[in-house]
């Protein structure tokens, strides 16, 4: 359904993107035509010479000869800016590697470079999920004792309930309050870094929230680069805050890109449960209704199951049925099959990098954050961790 969802979401943005620009697009290429036509008879030239005049200056282009007085792109500094889009994934695409060596050393250098950048991304959003469920967790240990649900002093507090200290340990910040969060932080970091390239670079601020997007989501389609003059006022300092804005918007950006897939997965299993719900009570009544592994739903819709992954696979397997002799494997086996082997690699993983099992039921409420690899996992295992009772 994922799938069919993205398919139909490209469908409409390219509808939408084909009816805004190709206007633009035809009206700018018959003006092309015009100036073309006219500077051709103007000056006398043939259009074949022209045309191979204009090949011969995309080819100087592509090199980083302009026009327009531009600082070198393969100067030390020049070079430090292109390896840091690339190992950011940004890529401009402003500056390329034009010889044989240049493409075989890029290859080899991104792929230890953008991996190293990625892992700094997951242990950033690692830290600040650390923090944010630190904040949230005392305002809501606040808010309840405020109610009167928790005791004011130290003393009250040691005596106080043992489920009491239990619901408190297994709560986790919801998964909307982080979005938010992230969404303002995102927003403020755009705001400041946007009022400074407006300023500098001479853009209009649209244009520089426009770009700030574009690279803290490391689009980066190249049409707007920043830092590209040969002098600014305040050079250094200018670069440093460019450098500094590039970086706390990507990590801000990608941290939001995985809160957001989180929500985007809760919609969908949502959405499931809705279609399969009103199907499997009229076509089977009596058929108690199993609910399907590893679903997210927001509300009152989720469940709770407090089952480690052995016990899980070993339910499932039991309950799925086997084949018979000489039958071949149907797809429901053989997605199974591929469930268990993907849920015990990654407790094996998980494991591996945390030096010890995982301990199931270890937290009472997931608010959205469960399970997951990469940097849902590392968002998942912090949150855990974080909720143990102070």
């Amino acid at each position: 359904m994922l799938a069919l969802l993205i398919v139909l979401y490209l469908l409409c943005g390219a509808a939408v993107f084909s009816a805004l620009e190709h206007p633009k697009e035809k009206q700018a290429k018959e003006k092309w035509a015009q100036r073309f036509e006219h500077f051709s008879n103007k000056h006398n030239l043939s259009k074949d010479d022209l045309e191979k005049f204009l090949r011969f200056y995309e080819e100087a282009n592509v090199a980083g000869i302009r026009v327009d007085t531009i600082r070198p792109r393969w100067d030390f500094t020049g070079a430090f800016y292109f390896v840091g889009t690339v190992v950011s994934t940004i890529g401009f695409g402003m500056t390329t590697p034009a010889t044989i060596g240049g493409k075989i050393f890029l290859i080899f250098y991104g792929l230890i470079g953008c991996a190293a950048t990625i892992l700094f991304f997951n242990l950033f959003l690692e830290r600040l999920i650390t923090v944010l469920a630190f904040v949230l967790k005392s305002c809501y240990e606040l808010q309840r004792r405020r109610k009167g649900v928790l005791p004011h002093d130290q003393d009250s507090r040691r005596d106080s309930s043992q489920g009491n200290r239990e619901s408190l340990a297994g709560w986790k910040p919801s998964v909307y309050y982080v979005m938010v969060i992230l969404c303002m932080a995102a927003v403020i970091v755009s705001c400041c870094a946007s009022a400074m390239y407006s300023a500098i670079e001479g853009w209009s601020y649209f244009d520089s929230l426009y770009f700030c997007f574009v690279a803290f989501s490391t689009i980066g389609f190249g049409d707007l680069v920043s830092s590209q003059q040969l002098r600014y006022e305040s050079q250094v300092a200018y670069r440093l805050g460019n450098f500094l804005f590039i970086l706390m918007g990507v990590c801000c950006i990608y941290s939001l890109f995985n809160v957001i897939s989180i929500i985007i997965k809760q919609i969908l299993n949502w959405i499931l449960k809705r279609l399969e719900f009103p199907c499997r009570c009229r076509c089977c009544p009596g058929k108690s209704l199993r609910p399907r592994r590893n679903a997210v739903m927001p509300g009152h819709f989720r469940t709770r199951r407090n089952i480690s992954i052995e016990t899980d696979i070993a339910n499932e397997s039991d309950t799925d049925g086997r084949r018979m002799s000489g039958e071949m494997i149907s797809m429901k086996d053989f997605l199974a099959a591929n469930k268990v082997s993907l849920a015990i690699m990654q407790k094996q993983l998980s494991e591996t990098a945390n030096g010890h099992p995982r301990q199931s039921g270890s937290c009472s409420k997931h608010n959205g954050f469960s399970g997951g690899v990469g940097a849902l996992g590392i968002m998942n295992n912090r949150l855990v961790e974080t909720s143990v009772d102070r």
